[in-house]
């Protein structure tokens, strides 16, 4: 009941603030429109749960068409989207889908924009490779999922993160993985070195106490801060003074700054659902995508329902999904 309240409290908190942000560096084809003597009329389409009222009659009937024309995100279920929710068929992502498809509509995205943020989000295609090896993970390895964070130790975004997550990995014991990696956007200058020293708290099994107490305390990262984090933890302060200044470290922190640069990253945090980024900005919430890949309710949701709630969030702008790598 705690946990359920606690996500409860967080989820509408996303909604108040508009979302999360991030912390940004200061530095499929689609087929030839037929003739409308060859394309049948789609009728509007009205689903439980989502309100068009909004929308134009132009915006209503390209959304009708839409999750008309496209199938369901659950290989197993081969109907289309509307079909699907009107059906209540036993996939919790159609309803998810379904909202995602209505706000980019209403936000004046293009029919090809949102089938192609559509096949991103969705299409097993859209997945890259993310290496975990040498990486800070807590959970278990064969966790049905795997959240890959990439966060920077002095962005006030990823600091608002941590306990969502740490909610998120409460609330599904055993089930949730999560993976850390380290960015240091250039216009933060304390965000390199608070790195290092995460990593070597890590040589000696103390990785998310010190990313906790960095997070904490994330105006205060200066060497005789770190020092200070280090003693609280108790470290055995000489070693990991040798292990924070290590080519280990270092290499650490610029072999996650290479795989940032390859996977195109928008800004921290950014989360990677199994190999799917989740979309922060836009409200997605990380327990309803969690939830999701495990086919329960998310956390907070009545009892009585049988299948994840739905999520309000829009469709991803098209990017650079990863698919977790066996390590």
């Amino acid at each position: 009941m705690r946990i359920a309240l606690q996500l409860a409290c967080l989820f509408a908190l996303v909604v108040a603030v508009g979302g999360w942000s991030s912390c940004r560096d200061s530095s499929a084809s689609i087929p030839e429109p037929q003739s409308s003597a060859q394309v049948p009329e789609v009728k509007d389409v009205t689903l439980p749960g989502i309100d068009t009222s909004a929308m134009t009659p132009r915006e209503r009937h390209e959304y009708s068409s839409l999750v008309s024309d496209l199938l369901a995100p659950c290989p197993n279920v081969p109907v289309s989207i509307a079909q699907c929710v009107q059906e209540k068929r036993a996939c919790g992502a159609c309803m998810q889908a379904a909202k995602s498809i209505a706000h980019a509509v209403r936000e004046g995205a293009s029919e090809e924009q949102i089938q192609t943020a559509f096949k991103a989000r969705f299409d097993p295609s859209g997945l890259k490779v993310i290496p975990l090896a040498g990486s800070p993970s807590k959970g278990a390895d064969d966790a049905k999922v795997t959240i890959v964070e990439f966060a920077d130790f002095e962005c006030p975004h990823c600091r608002a993160a941590v306990p969502m997550i740490d909610a998120v990995l409460a609330a599904h014991p055993d089930k949730v993985r999560i993976v850390y990696k380290f960015v240091a956007l250039p216009n933060h200058v304390r965000a390199e070195p608070a790195a290092r020293a995460a990593w070597a708290a890590g040589q000696q099994g103390k990785f998310w106490e010190m990313e906790h107490l960095l997070f904490e305390r994330q105006d205060h990262l200066e060497q005789g801060d770190l020092e200070r984090y280090a003693h609280i933890l108790k470290l055995d302060i000489a070693r990991w003074k040798v292990d924070m200044e290590s080519p280990a470290a270092k290499d650490r922190v610029a072999e996650d700054h290479r795989l940032e640069e390859d996977l195109k990253l928008k800004g921290t945090p950014t989360l990677y659902v199994n190999g799917r980024e989740l979309d922060i900005e836009a409200d997605e919430i990380l327990e309803e995508r969690v939830a999701s890949e495990l086919g329960v309710a998310p956390a907070g949701a009545p009892s009585a329902s049988t299948s994840p709630a739905p999520s309000a969030s829009p469709l991803p702008a098209p990017s650079s999904s990863a698919a977790v790598a066996p390590h």
